[in-house]
This record gives C-alpha cells, sequence and structure tokens, in this order.
C-alpha cells in the first residue's frame, strides 16, 4: 500500500462532499468524521524457531448509530491504523446503504501470514481475540474474514472468544465454517453481489451481458467467484490478475477454469500460458487496469485507479468489488469522462448483506436454505442499487455521491432521533 495517499482522508473528503450535496450542517454529521473507538493491541507470539515476535493489531469501531459494529479482520504486512480507520468508516456506509441495522467497524494484524505456519497463525488469531475481546461481542461488533483470512482463522477467533465469555458464542463472528454455524451461500456473497451489481448496471443502461468485455483486477475468494458467475451471466472476461500478474486474452478466458485456480489458491503466474498472453508482476496489474474492456473490475486492495492512470483506463464502467480501489483525484478524473463507477459501498455489499443473515441465524439458531440465502441477498441488493441509482439521477451526481448521500441520510437521521 502506498502510504503517501490516506485512504482516511479520502472516505472523509467523499462524505463531506455527499453530506453538502444533502443540504446538511456540519453539525449533522460531525460524529461521521471521526470513529468512535480505536484499539491498538501488542500480540506476543512464540514462533516454531522458539523466538518470540511481537505484532501489531487494531480494531475500529466507526459508528454505532445503525446497530452493532461490523466489519472483517486482514491480515497484511501493510496494515496500518489509518488503513483500518478507512475500511470502518466504510464499512459504516456499507451497512447503511444495504439497509442493515449495523455499524462500522474493521480490524487487522500488520502480519504478512504466508510466512508464518498454521500452528503460529492459530495462536496469533487467538492473542488478538483474547485481545480484543473486552470491546466485541454479537450485539456490540461482529467481526468477519478480510484479506487473507478466512473461515479457519474465524473459527479460532470464535472459540478464543467463547472461552474468554465462557459459553459457545457463534454469533461474535462470522465468516465461519458450516459446521460451527457458518452461512450457506457466504463463501461467494461478495462476488454474487458484484455480479448482481453488473446485471443491474447494464440494465440500467440498456446493455446486454452478453455483449460486455470484462477485466478483474484480483483472483481471490471475490475475484474468482466473480469471474466464474459473470461467465455464466455471459459476460466475456478478458483479463484478469493477481500478486503474480495478468493474464489477457481478446478471445475471452475459460472462466469456470480461473474460479478453479482461485479455489485452490493458485497463482497465474502457473496457469497454461497457451489460454492468452501473462505480464508478471506490478507491470501485469497496471496493464490490466487500462486494457480494452468494457467493465473494469478492481477486486484487489486500495488505491488502484489513481489520478495517474484514470486518464488511460478504456473502460465505459468501472464497479468496484474490492474496498476503496479510486482516489478521490481519479474519482473526478472518471466523473469529468463520463464513466460510471458502482462504489465499493454497494458494489461489494453482497459480503456483509449475508454476513447478516448468518448473525441472525445464529442469533435464531436456525439454519437457512441456500435458496433462501441467495433469493434475500438479490432482494437487498437490487433495492439498494434502485435506491442508489435513483437519487444519482435525481440530483445529477455520481453514482458514488449517491451512494454516501444515501448512506448518511439514514445515520444522520438515526442518530438525530435517537437524541
Amino acid at each position: 500500500m502506498n502510504h503517501e495517499y490516506n485512504p482516511y482522508e479520502n472516505a472523509v473528503a467523499v462524505i463531506r462532499k455527499a453530506a453538502e450535496a444533502l443540504g446538511l450542517h456540519e453539525n449533522d454529521y460531525a460524529f461521521l468524521l471521526y470513529p468512535e473507538r480505536e484499539l491498538k493491541v501488542s500480540l506476543p507470539v512464540v514462533m516454531d524457531s522458539g523466538k518470540t515476535e511481537v505484532f501489531e493489531g487494531f480494531r475500529v469501531q466507526h459508528s454505532s448509530v445503525l446497530g452493532p459494529c461490523k466489519g472483517g479482520i486482514r491480515y497484511h504486512a501493510d496494515t496500518n491504523i489509518d488503513e483500518v480507520k478507512a475500511l470502518a468508516c466504510w464499512m459504516a456506509l456499507k451497512c447503511s446503504v444495504a439497509g442493515i441495522p449495523y455499524g462500522g467497524g474493521k480490524g487487522g494484524i500488520r502480519v504478512d501470514p504466508s510466512r508464518l505456519s498454521s500452528r503460529e497463525l492459530e495462536a496469533l488469531t487467538r492473542k488478538y481475540a483474547h485481545a480484543i475481546a473486552p470491546i466485541i461481542g454479537e450485539k456490540k461488533d461482529i467481526p468477519a474474514p478480510d484479506v487473507n483470512t478466512n473461515g479457519q482463522i474465524m473459527a479460532w477467533f470464535c472459540d478464543a472468544y467463547s472461552e474468554t465469555v465462557g459459553s459457545f458464542s457463534p454469533a461474535v463472528v462470522t465468516g465461519k465454517p458450516l459446521e460451527i454455524g457458518g452461512s450457506l451461500g457466504r463463501t461467494d456473497a461478495t462476488g454474487r453481489g458484484v455480479m448482481l451489481t453488473v446485471r443491474e448496471l447494464l440494465s440500467r443502461y440498456g446493455k446486454k451481458a452478453s455483449e460486455m468485455r470484462v477485466a478483474v483486477q484480483g483472483n481471490g475468494n471475490v475475484g474468482g467467484t466473480t469471474v466464474k458467475l459473470l461467465g455464466e451471466l455471459g459476460c466475456k472476461v478478458v483479463a484478469v490478475s493477481d500478486v503474480s500478474g495478468a493474464l489477457l486474452c481478446d478471445d475471452g478466458l475459460d472462466c469456470d477454469e480461473i474460479y478453479r485456480y482461485s479455489t485452490e489458491h493458485k497463482l497465474l503466474r502457473d496457469f497454461d500460458k497457451s489460454a492468452g498472453t501473462f505480464i508478471a508482476g506490478a507491470d501485469g496489474n497496471a496493464a490490466l487496469l487500462v486494457c480494452d474492456t468494457d467493465i473494469l473490475i478492481p477486486a484487489a486492495l486500495e488505491n488502484q485507479i489513481t489520478g495517474e492512470n484514470a486518464e488511460k483506463i478504456k473502460a465505459k464502467y468501472i464497479v468496484e468489488a474490492a474496498n476503496g480501489p479510486t482516489t478521490v483525484e481519479a474519482d473526478e478524473i472518471l466523473d469529468a469522462r463520463g464513466i460510471p463507477v458502482v462504489p465499493d459501498i454497494l458494489a461489494n455489499s453482497g459480503g456483509v448483506i449475508v454476513s447478516y443473515f448468518e448473525w441472525v441465524q445464529n442469533l435464531q439458531r436456525y439454519s437457512w436454505t441456500l435458496e433462501r440465502v441467495n433469493s434475500e441477498l438479490e432482494e437487498k441488493l437490487v433495492s439498494a442499487f434502485a435506491n442508489v441509482f435513483d437519487i444519482s439521477e435525481k440530483h445529477g451526481c455520481s453514482l458514488r455521491t449517491a451512494a454516501y448521500m444515501a448512506a448518511i441520510k439514514r445515520i444522520v437521521s438515526a442518530a438525530k432521533l435517537r437524541g
């Protein structure tokens, strides 16, 4: 991550812009410019070598106006407090625009998990769970997976927290394995939400999926699922990337094979080279962002579309599957160029919507069918998209500003009612 770029300042700038469009006085929304709570913890772990390493962890609760804080935990070598603050802020807005009764939170540990053994990873996760246990809980703050975390890590986290409170507490965390209270449909939820967003966007612009060329930056859980489901929708995926580089093919890639690679955690550098042109490393990801495509879907990390490359982007539409992939400067350039950008707080809200469903199932001790999960996800996301698109048309503003307007209006209204 580029430390010259402050993602939290980015989030605050967009909040101010949307609040101004709503005609709000700063007194009405000032509380949204600051997190309610920031926690920094030190996590000493005895490594397999016998040496003790101390890792830095964070948990930020941005807003609890609409309900318990909600947001994932990421393990990344570049994780820092400003990143976590921004992500917590975006989660508060995402939950609001999705119409679910949550506030926003986020957590992270500064670590490269690829260099840890399974035992070390479990020890670190349990340390973190114990450290932040005093400020979380099923009615206070509910974590979930994020970058480099998964169902197994959530299972360890849930068990460690349950030890702390003295009873099994599955509702404290979502994204768990099915065996301990996870929900059907949760793994694919964010990618499914991205697909539904693309479908609704094309419908609004009178376009056919079969006519669309798509480039997806990122081939993790979200990117891989997005590729698969867009292929099923009828789109032609012409480029996909991961940390090893980008694979491009004008004739279209095999979406099912790309998805299989993502589920097996294989890198694209090892993919069949006859499938297309492979460009290694950062050069590949840079090439993907400006390749000849109709829809660009950044599904990796923050700060990917910037003032340096926004003018070069050829895509007609951008759908943000990642959190914060577009800087304020780039957003202004894209808006001036007439390129619609479906913002992260709407486009990738599928994950938190189904996390909400998982939480509800845990509280009720009753499991939903996959059909119900996917049906209710579609209903909520389609409704949220329609609301944002209508606000955009009514006010003549970008989809990002419209999404923030919808989110801020709901939070501010709730805050006034609560007093």
